[in-house]
């Protein structure tokens, strides 16, 4: 299980790094552990949990350059404001770096900064993180749009940022598939027309709802499935698909995530994705 962990030797977030979008795309999680993520000292002083407002789960950027869910005010939200914008531009300079040929088709998602602690949140088992899972949202269909994130650990007490990786997505696929319930067109249509879906729920889109909740559900594949435990430590940044790599958030706090979009069709190797997977699996077109 160690090869789901591909470690990287960079220091510089724009240096280009040849060879590693096959192992991107094949659901691996891409492991820089000396790429650090600097912050002036003023910025260091943003690394507590009362920048963030109580009802939000994380601190974001928009890309007009709206800040949601800061608790913070005047310079101290500017100043958050342009760390989180700093990150954004350093997270799209090191995917340029990994992946040139992706930059034409990116769409660039919110910038999150994510100051609470992973232990202490209490949710339900579906949206419990600390499960294993692939990423798949209930309201938001995406035709198969793969998303892929940049992460760096910011603790400033030497914590790690702890995963769990898990197996390849095709094995995935092979074993929850067929227990996934069938797709319903008129349903799907309802979910739409009553918007608590934002557009048309494909059937690749529920069949990945199927995946994340079989996933997070089995009790019995969380603890005996193909796995390992990989502690990011402060300073280090990692690179997965998120929708394709099988993975649990078990402890950390202090941690920038950057999102990007990409079109499956647009991937070096389409049949690759997990629209290319899931098509090869049921025999069928999904979207």
């Amino acid at each position: 299980m160690n090869d789901r962990i591909v470690s990287v030797d960079s220091r510089d977030w724009a240096r280009p790094i040849a060879g590693l979008v096959p192992e991107l795309e094949a659901g691996k999680v891409l492991f820089f552990p000396e790429l650090r993520f600097e912050l002036t000292p003023d910025e260091a002083r943003l690394l507590r949990a009362d920048v963030r407002e109580e009802k939000s789960r994380n601190i974001s950027l928009r890309n007009d350059g709206v800040l949601a869910g800061a608790a913070v005010q005047g310079d101290e939200k500017a100043r958050l404001a342009a760390m989180i914008g700093r990150f954004r531009t350093q997270a799209c300079a090191l995917i340029d770096a990994i992946a040139p040929a992706y930059k034409p088709a990116l769409r660039l998602a919110p910038t999150s900064y994510r100051p609470t602690q992973v232990e202490s949140r209490v949710q339900s088992w579906r949206a419990d993180d600390r499960r294993l899972h692939v990423d798949a949202f209930p309201s938001r269909p995406n035709r198969g749009e793969r998303i892929l994130r940049v992460f760096t650990n910011l603790n400033p007490d030497g914590e790690p940022r702890v995963w769990r990786v898990g197996e390849a997505f095709e094995g995935i696929a092979r074993r929850f598939v067929p227990r996934a319930r069938p797709y319903s067109a008129w349903q799907a249509r309802a979910l739409k027309a009553l918007h608590v879906t934002k557009s048309l729920r494909t059937e690749y889109d529920h069949l990945m709802l199927q995946l994340h909740d079989g996933m997070k559900g089995d009790l019995d594949y969380q603890r005996d499935c193909p796995q390992v435990t990989m502690p990011f430590p402060p300073g280090s940044t990692w690179v997965c698909y998120s929708d394709q790599t099988a993975h649990a958030v078990m402890s950390g706090q202090f941690m920038m995530e950057q999102t990007l979009h990409l079109a499956a069709e647009a991937q070096v190797n389409p049949a690759a994705s997990p629209l290319g997977i899931l098509r090869r699996v049921t025999g069928r077109p999904l979207l």
